[in-house]
């Protein structure tokens, strides 16, 4: 599956080399040529030529050379079809290819893109100009956002309203809600996705809008049950907006992290203005979510050192494995900005931006980083605070797989601790040094309850297309496990849909829900559950049939009941059309208790 050869060679040759280039370097006109500093390397003398005629480039420096296709891939870090598809999209170049449904998918995403960007134009006029912006505006000044900032990161305002944005974009409301812009109402139309927040608009690496991250003003209103609004609100999961694998800020740092070799992750939106406002443009941050290795993947491509500008508690120990991992497996080196406690980037940026920058500057790789946390904080000056100290950090020191850099960090401890090294590559090599600490009594673990409901809804995120076509929720007698079994049978068995949409208890069900393996089979669980359900039934009839004037008519009913309770038990011969009926019986007498 790919773009039709003739297509390719359209937009080669559509495609103006010339101001594609200029976009990344300046160039001046020398003959027939045009030449100027490269883009792909440093140098103060121009060593870039560009032949617009035969549409290609050479450096003399670095020996970067290709076509305007060539170019693109390589300065954007795409791949052959994303940089001909980039440029088809700006000198307006319809694409065909070789599967059709791959054509179809495309234009799908370009309207939602075009939604997406007509919102954040939307928005950010809002902000700028609306008189119910006011407080929004207001907020921001005394967040240290001038105009000048507030334009270039976009920034808008989402009103307190059911649909204004809906009203004033002219696109159908599938689109909206298919971008993360809408949500359909109780009544069947379509209301705005964000109310009353201030939004921060995310974009992909080559500046095209994918979704935002919302902030609520510090004295938003409580809701209609009395919750406090969180804080942040992102978009939900949509074809273009996965918040696994996007980072706000990367299409402004990408060009200072080629350049430096070097990506500054944190956790926020301001933190990466505020990172941006002391001269350090390489600071991406994560959505709403821990750093991932989808997000470790695309960060490789522009640098190979990611510094992590959060505190590293909130990652610490439970995340050396997976640190470990990415530096291997991704070729990365991981290092840590030692922030003062208790400060985030965005206001140590207005407090004391050169701290800012010199912990940036002063990142120390990870396991030195929480070594040296180690030690810091231990009582050094007794034989007894010497030994823990050094034993606290040998458990951090045996997680690391390299055997040369754990030893680097023994001698290091010995130094420090005033240690003979021997003895300690002697506790590591015996193993009596194990890489789990704890500096104070864990949580005590909730005991997984193993019931017939609990099992079917571990199926149902485990084997959704399996599991959820067998569901309903009047076999569930505990309403959180139908409010659990609602959200994913919305979703359509969509774990990250249902978790989007989730209330904390939600969320909190379903991620547990997601690591508790099963080996129960969908059909004997479901057989379980209308046995269950039956009995219940049962009993609220024979419960009834003692007061009831029509005992016989009762007496039938349970009579029958009886009989496909027992076909469903555990020494019955499956038969699907029998539990099919029962089900639906069983259903219809929740809806109707007198049926």
């Amino acid at each position: 599956m790919g773009i039709l050869d003739e297509d390719v060679s359209r937009v080669r040759e559509s495609a103006d080399i010339i101001q594609v280039i200029t976009a990344h370097t300046q160039l001046k006109k020398v003959g027939s040529n045009w030449s100027g500093l490269c883009p792909f390397h440093g140098e103060k003398s121009p060593s870039f030529s560009v032949n617009p005629e035969k549409g290609v480039y050479y450096c003399f420096g670095c020996q970067a050379k290709g076509d305007v296709i060539s170019f693109v891939r390589d300065m954007e870090h795409l791949d052959f079809q994303g940089a001909v598809e980039q440029l088809a999209g700006k000198f307006g170049i319809a694409l065909r290819y070789t599967d059709k449904n791959e054509g179809d998918r495309r234009e799908a995403r370009g309207k939602l893109r075009d939604a997406m960007e007509a919102a954040v134009d939307w928005y950010h006029d809002r902000l700028l100009t609306s008189a119910d912006a006011g407080a929004a505006r207001h907020y921001l000044r005394e967040r240290g956002f001038d105009s000048e900032t507030v334009r270039k990161y976009r920034i808008g305002w989402a009103p307190d309203d059911w649909n204004q944005l809906v009203r004033g974009l002219k696109f159908p409301p599938k689109v909206l809600r298919d971008a993360g812009l809408g949500r359909e109402s109780k009544a069947g139309g379509t209301n705005d996705f964000f109310r009353a927040r201030i939004l921060f608009p995310i974009f992909d690496p080559q500046g095209d809008a994918l979704g935002f991250g919302g902030r609520i003003l510090p004295d938003a209103a409580p809701l209609r049950d009395g919750r406090k609004p969180a804080k942040y609100q992102n978009t939900p999961e949509t074809t273009l907006y996965r918040k696994s694998k996007v980072l706000y800020g990367l299409n402004w740092a990408k060009d200072e992290a080629v350049r430096t070799n070097e990506v500054i992750i944190c956790e926020g939106y301001t933190d990466v203005i505020g990172f941006a406002n002391v001269g350090l443009n390489r600071a991406v941050a994560t959505c709403g979510t821990a750093l991932t290795d989808d997000h470790v993947r695309t960060l490789q491509r522009f640098a190979p050192k990611l510094v992590l500008a959060f505190d590293p508690d909130s990652a610490g120990q439970a995340a050396a494995d997976r640190v470990y991992e990415w530096e291997k497996k991704h070729e990365v080196e991981v290092a840590v900005a030692a922030l003062p406690a208790g400060a985030d980037p965005a206001d140590l940026a207005r407090s004391d931006p050169e701290r800012l920058k010199q912990a940036i500057e002063k990142a120390t790789p990870f396991l030195g980083f929480r070594v040296e946390r180690i030690l810091s904080a231990a009582n050094l000056r007794t034989p007894e605070g010497r030994g823990k100290a050094a034993e606290v950090a040998l458990t951090a020191i045996v997680e690391h797989p390299s055997e040369f850099v754990r030893d680097q960090y023994v001698m290091a401890v010995a130094d420090r601790c005033q240690l003979d090294p021997d003895r300690l590559r002697s506790a590591l090599r015996s193993g009596g040094i194990r890489p789990v600490v704890r500096v104070a009594p864990a949580p005590r673990r909730r005991q997984r309850a193993d019931t017939p409901e609990t099992e079917a809804l571990r199926l149902a995120v485990a084997k959704p297309e399996e599991m959820l076509p067998l569901l309903n929720p009047v076999l569930f007698l505990d309403p959180r496990h139908r409010i659990v079994l609602e959200a994913l049978l919305e979703a359509d068995g969509d774990l990250h849909v249902a978790t989007e949409a989730a209330d904390p208890f939600l969320a909190d069900h379903l991620a547990r829900l997601a690591v508790e393996e099963t080996t129960a089979e969908p059909d004997d669980v479901r057989r379980l559950l209308l046995r269950e359900a039956g009995l219940r039934v049962l009993s609220e009839l024979e419960r009834e049939s003692r007061t009831a004037d029509d005992f016989a008519g009762y007496a039938a009913a349970i009579g029958w009941l009886h009989a496909e309770i027992e076909a469903v038990g555990p020494n019955a011969h499956p038969d699907r059309v029998r539990e099919d009926e029962l089900l639906l019986w069983l259903s219809q007498r929740v809806e109707d208790p007198h049926e």
